[in-house]
């Protein structure tokens, strides 16, 4: 990630990126609802694919959030 100059401390920083996180797996949770519904009754393929498209991109964004967060816990 770019490092900008910043009055924050790392705990600040800490606390921004377990409030992404956070957002991120409300989000993930919401689509693996959303999953479940498309999936009931007859199944919407189209929905199911673009479903599993998001949930992807989700999970690949909470994992660098998750890698600066490490970062930031060293």
């Amino acid at each position: 990630m770019a490092t900008t100059t910043t009055t924050l401390t790392n705990a600040d920083k800490m606390s921004v990126l377990n409030q992404h996180l956070k957002s991120t797996d409300f989000s993930i949770y919401n689509l693996e609802i959303d999953l479940l519904e498309a999936n009931a009754g007859t199944v919407d393929t189209e929905a199911v694919a673009s479903i599993n498209s998001r949930l992807s991109g989700l999970t690949a964004k909470r994992a660098v959030v998750q890698a600066e967060l490490d970062l930031l816990s060293e």
